[in-house]
């Protein structure tokens, strides 16, 4: 009898729970939440991207439609399509307001303090009546402002009492009005139009006319408030927040990554022949390009073509809503005589410096792109100085014959006297030693531009473009916002000093994709300004996410550093390769730079063939050249404790996880210092092949999980002034 009787009650456990039913949440309101059909594009609701928020364990209804208030969304019938359906456990998100308040429409006005509360009362009531569970949010904010540029308020009291029937009724409370409004006025009048529809003519099919609609929401918007809301419900009580997705990162949700506003073009093209560009190694193309891109900019933006062919030019300067678009098959040279650059004042390195212009570069633009499968070549063989021991003697024999100036030693190569002259000058064309466009024409060839120089730029997207060849850096976006680079290739000659891949300085909400570096210094490098400088500009460089990306040859694959002084946090690394860097994850900072770097999550890592470190944490970088010395230096540093002031650095919170590295001298390296130790360093998951394992010095609350260092050496780990360091 026990064991019929235990096998019934294990054959009703296993039907009982076998086909369990997805947790249901269903979502009522109004257009500013409703889902929407294609031919809507780009209008989305928010309950788009919400919808994809939670695990395959949810199934989300989105039963919100457009123009509909609490009166009129029950009047229809739609109210009663949901509470049908409503079972225990299950979840409704009310958010009305937007069309009570039409006072000229019968059909849809409640008045707030009375109708519209009663209404909420009894959707929160009908609900719970059904055992299911209200949620309600308050209306979602539009953009507006006065002619002073203050934030206008137009919702009445219908926010107030949405919170004061979530008070009385005992309801959970999400209150988007004040989330959204506080979004709204970060962002100003203008940046706060891309959260909305407002697009210019002859982008979409529905708006062909254009359109500029401060309530209904971009996808990038409608992402924004998908993203608060289940930040809110993540933070609540609600059983409901456990089933929010997690993303790829152990640490965090699929809410908190970041989120980057979207490019979008007329598909008017402006092809640069119809304006006088001939494809030819001779005929210099400057002031066709540029007309072009005048043109599209003047007549509100468009393709600027760039066909198949051969097309010189000097730099161009590219302009808001213009989509440099060069086409497989085309080859984008810039000139090589210095002569066509006249000198400008930017950034170099973290301070403000005298530089000869960038071949291509973009001011405070919005909405601008670099596409295509075509290539742009910087011609930085006519400024990089090249060292001898770089070079076969063949190689180094035909440069030498090619025209330039030898230093002293007969060790380096330079394009000029001019360059030679500026390389023995204390901080040639830094405008903090003195530097002016007039007393750095002496040295042009020195101060070599960064090939694509991107400042001060909001909603740029670079993709499918191979950049090669650069004088300095090959792309340099500086103090920008919602950069997406995708599927781009970057090269260099591996002896390219300067020669990185991407800088992305001081830039806010940064996507960086498929893409693949072959370059002569850093491959992927996050900066935030120099010293004192960088800290008085105060510019972090942060939400970044960069996935399936190659490094085959550079310093270091992704780069912390070393011009940090803004500080860098939220940075997302996940799925990429370093396949014969000289350093693999590289963080470095020294004495004086200042800064924090926190907050940064890493997974997925392969590496092979790496000569120095394979993870580097580093408070000594002494500017040394990692080809010879692998990592900041070979040299033990002179450790001695100072006092804590601004220019004091910091490393914390990294979490790295999931790291394969065949062959490296290194397998980990952090070095703080001894008045700050690098802290708080999470490692999951190595597997890693190096001459020596690890080495670690004046770090704190280092963990270390599931580590496995094979040491090819005879050199054994080491730890020296380490507490709390945890190796399991």
């Amino acid at each position: 009898m026990k064991l019929r009787f235990a096998l019934i009650i294990s054959t009703f456990l296993l039907f009982s729970f076998s086909a369990t039913e997805p947790l249901r949440v269903f979502l009522i309101g109004d257009s500013t939440m409703a889902d929407k059909i294609p031919a809507d594009f780009p209008e989305t609701g928010w309950g788009m991207p919400f919808a994809k928020l939670f695990n395959e364990a949810v199934e989300v209804q989105n039963h919100a439609y457009n123009g509909r208030s609490t009166k009129s969304f029950r009047r229809e019938g739609r109210w009663a399509k949901v509470q049908a359906q409503l079972k225990k456990d299950d979840y409704v998100f009310i958010q009305f307001g937007h069309n009570d308040a039409k006072a000229s429409d019968t059909s849809r006005f409640a008045p707030a303090q009375t109708e519209f509360r009663a209404n909420l009362i009894r959707y929160v009531k009908e609900t719970r009546a059904a055992g299911a569970t209200p949620i309600l949010l308050t209306p979602t904010q539009r953009r507006k402002f006065d002619s002073t540029e203050v934030f206008v308020d137009q919702h009445a009291d219908y926010p107030s009492v949405v919170r004061e029937v979530a008070t009385q009724e005992k309801v959970m409370l999400i209150d988007v009005e004040k989330a959204s409004k506080a979004i709204i006025q970060q962002e100003g009048p203008e940046g706060a139009k891309k959260l909305f529809l407002h697009y210019p003519i002859g982008i979409f099919k529905k708006f062909m006319k254009g359109v500029a609609d401060d309530t209904h929401f971009s996808p990038y918007g409608a992402t924004r408030v998908a993203n608060l809301v289940a930040d809110a419900l993540n933070n609540s009580t609600e059983h409901l927040k456990s089933f929010l997705k997690k993303s790829a990162y152990t640490q965090k949700y699929a809410f908190e990554l970041p989120n980057v506003a979207g490019t979008a073009f007329k598909k008017d093209t402006f092809n640069i022949v119809q304006y006088g560009a001939k494809s030819s190694v001779a005929t210099l193309n400057t002031g066709a390009i540029q007309q072009a891109i005048q043109v599209a900019n003047q007549q509100g933006g468009g393709v600027v073509l760039i066909p198949a062919g051969f097309w010189i030019s000097g730099p161009i300067t590219i302009l808001s809503n213009v989509n440099l678009h060069v086409a497989q098959g085309a080859v984008l040279q810039f000139s090589s005589n210095p002569k066509d650059y006249p000198l400008v004042r930017t950034n170099w390195e973290g301070v403000d410096a005298i530089r000869a212009q960038s071949p291509i570069s973009a001011l405070r633009a919005h909405n601008i792109a670099i596409t295509g499968f075509g290539i742009i070549d910087g011609a930085g063989e006519a400024w990089r100085p090249v060292k001898k021991g770089k070079l076969t003697p063949g190689e180094w024999d035909k440069l030498v014959r090619s025209g330039g100036v030898l230093d002293g030693k007969k060790e380096t190569w330079y394009p000029t006297a001019g360059a030679l002259k500026a390389s023995t000058m204390d901080q040639p064309g830094v405008v903090a030693a003195g530097f002016t466009e007039a007393n750095t024409e002496e040295i042009k060839e020195f101060v070599r531009p960064n090939m694509i120089s991107l400042r001060e730029c909001e909603q740029v997207l670079l993709e499918g473009v191979t950049f090669q060849n650069s004088p300095a850096w090959n792309v340099h976006p500086l103090l920008c916002k919602h950069l997406t680079v995708e599927n781009i290739t970057v090269k260099n000659p591996w002896y390219a000093q300067n020669g990185d891949g991407i800088d992305i300085e001081s830039c806010e909400y940064v996507s960086v994709r498929n893409s693949r570096f072959d370059v002569g210094d850093d491959g992927i490098c996050i900066k935030s300004g120099k010293d004192a400088e960088g800290r008085k500009r105060g510019r972090p460089s942060a939400h970044i996410l960069i996935e399936n990306c190659v490094v085959f040859h550079g310093h270091g694959g992704v780069v912390v550093g070393s011009e940090m002084s803004g500080g860098v946090h939220d940075l997302f690394v996940s799925n990429c390769q370093f396949l014969g860097t000289d350093v693999g994850l590289r963080f470095k900072t020294a004495r004086g730079r200042g800064g924090v770097v926190e907050n940064v999550y890493i997974r997925d890592i392969s590496m092979k063939n790496i000569a120095g470190e394979a993870i580097l944490f580093d408070m000594y970088y002494q500017g040394k050249d990692p080809v010879a010395t692998f990592g900041n230096g070979g040299e033990t540093p002179k450790i001695e404790l100072l006092p804590v002031n601004e220019g004091t650095p910091q490393f914390k919170n990294i979490y790295v996880e999931n790291v394969v590295a065949k062959g490296a001298e290194t397998g980990l390296l952090i070095r703080g210092l001894p008045e700050m130790p690098i802290h708080h360093i999470q490692l999951t998951n190595l597997d890693i092949e190096s001459v020596q394992g690890y080495r670690v010095i004046e770090a704190k609350d280092i963990t270390i999980n599931q580590a496995k260092f094979t040491e090819t050496g005879t050199k054994k780990s080491e730890l020296y002034h380490v507490k709390n360091w945890k190796l399991n």
